[in-house]
Formats: C-alpha cells, sequence, structure tokens
C-alpha cells in the first residue's frame, strides 16, 4: 500500500466513523422512548404533569408523596405501559395552554382540568373521566348564598380556572369585585383569614377541603357548569397515548377500579 492510498484509507476510515457517531446522536436527539408503541420523553416513566395542592384529585401527603384520583387514574395508565409515573408540578397556565406539552415536558397532563373549546385547540384530551360542578364556599355562619349575595363584596377565584371564568362572566351583572389567586392553596388562605367574602372553585375541592376543617366552611350554594374533566397529551403529537388512556379508562370503569378510586377520593360511588 502507498503512502497515498493509506492516508486515502485512513480519511476514509475517519469519515464513516463520524458518520456513524452522527447518525448515533441524530437518534439519541429524537428524545422518543417507546414503551408499548407509546412515544414516551423518558425511558422507564409517564412523565405527568400537575399543579398542586389541588386535593382530592393532587396533592402531597404527610410524607411529600403526591396522591389523588388524577394520581391513581394515571397509575393505571402507567401500569398499562409496563413504566412509572413521575409527577411533574408545574404552574396551570403552562398546562392550560399547552406549553408545557409542546415543549416536551411532560407526556401528558392531569390537573383535575375541565374540558373546554379554547383548550381543545391546543391540546388532546382524553374521553371525560369526571364531572365537575362550580361551587360557592363561605366561613360557617356567613349568610352569603349566592352570587347576588356578594354585590360589592370580594370573591376568590384561581387564576386560569373555569371557575375564575364564570365568576368572571357575571362579575359587572351582580357587582362582584374578584381577587385572582395563583393556586387553591392561596385561594383557601385568603378566605380563612377573611381576605375575600367567598371562593368559587370545583365542588369535590371544597368538600375535601371542608373534610379537612370540620365545623369551619360549608358550600351555599353549586353552580351546574356541565363541566367535565380529561387528561391531555400534545395536540396531534401523541395519538397512540390518547388511545392508551382512554383503553385504560374505558377498562377501569369496567373491572371496577374507577369505581374503588372514586370511592376512595371522592367519598362516594359515581352515579351511574
Amino acid at each position: 500500500m502507498t503512502f497515498h492510498s493509506a492516508v486515502r484509507k485512513a480519511g476514509l476510515i475517519t469519515a464513516i466513523a463520524a458518520l456513524a457517531v452522527t447518525a448515533g446522536c441524530a437518534k439519541k436527539d429524537e428524545g422518543e422512548v417507546q414503551a408499548s408503541g407509546v412515544k414516551l420523553i423518558e425511558a422507564g416513566k409517564l412523565t405527568v404533569c400537575t399543579h398542586l395542592p389541588y386535593a382530592p384529585f393532587q396533592s402531597k401527603d404527610a410524607s411529600g408523596k403526591v396522591v389523588g384520583f388524577d394520581v391513581d387514574v394515571m397509575d393505571l395508565v402507567a401500569k398499562e405501559l409496563g413504566v412509572e409515573q413521575k409527577i411533574v408540578d408545574t404552574p396551570f397556565e403552562g398546562i392550560k395552554s399547552g406549553q408545557d406539552l409542546n415543549t416536551g415536558k411532560c407526556d401528558a397532563a392531569a390537573a383535575g382540568m375541565t374540558i373546554t373549546e379554547e383548550r381543545q385547540k391546543v391540546m388532546d384530551f382524553s374521553d371525560p373521566y369526571f364531572d365537575a360542578t362550580q361551587a360557592l364556599l363561605v366561613k360557617t355562619g356567613k349568610a352569603y348564598k349566592s352570587l347576588d349575595d356578594l354585590k360589592g363584596k370580594k370573591l376568590g377565584v384561581q387564576a386560569a380556572t373555569t371557575g375564575r371564568d364564570y365568576a368572571k362572566k357575571y362579575e359587572a351583572e351582580k357587582g362582584l369585585q374578584l381577587v385572582e389567586f395563583e393556586d387553591l392553596a392561596a385561594l383557601q388562605q385568603a378566605l380563612a383569614n377573611g381576605q375575600v367574602e367567598a371562593a368559587i372553585n370545583d365542588l369535590p375541592v371544597w368538600t375535601e377541603y371542608i373534610k379537612e376543617n370540620p365545623g369551619g366552611f360549608e358550600v351555599t350554594a353549586e353552580f351546574d357548569t356541565g363541566e367535565q374533566y380529561g387528561f391531555s397529551v400534545k395536540k396531534d403529537g401523541n395519538p397512540e397515548l390518547l388511545k392508551k388512556i382512554n383503553e385504560t379508562l374505558a377498562k377501569a370503569r369496567q373491572d371496577g377500579s374507577y369505581d374503588k378510586i372514586y370511592e376512595k377520593w371522592i367519598g362516594k360511588q359515581p352515579a351511574k
């Protein structure tokens, strides 16, 4: 072999090696792994975005572990995929806008989230898994039985929620003074310390809060808004995962798993 041939051969080997490395990198950079034919952002994990606290759907227990209705249902999905659920706590605005799903922060979102036309434009929802009603919470003994009773008073709402949207709709008509809070804990604290006279949020959330604070608060009005919760995935981005979620929901309703989760967290069986 001549000197020039050796150089050419060495160069060729180097080029092939570089191509192999590049190809390997390209495959790795896709950032996708498969579990039962479903794309996931991390191997062995179903990464789920939520916003804490929102008991009984998701909150931390005494040990700091995230537990709740949504957590138990998504654990069923993870089990079907043969992986573990990994929960990411993130502001609700990033969830409802679809941003967290679009940027690959999570595979799915489970945050006691109502399915709305606006949200359906930016993410794909599962079949509904929970019927939700808005409700008015006041301190025990307060004479606020409706929005009309709150004219000129401060009404607390949680930012970026459908409860906030419902109150906003009647703000001018009922003469309400809306005060927005970033999360549920801040809203509850504001009601407890008298910063607001009443608060609107989902009924199951208030039911849980009353259970934790017996005698201190009561629901004085319910607003049947026809809302239903859904889990979500990236818009047109993960139809296989969406299908798996829907299949798991259907199976859970059929084999009794859903009823057990409902009874555990809500306290009564769902209406048949």
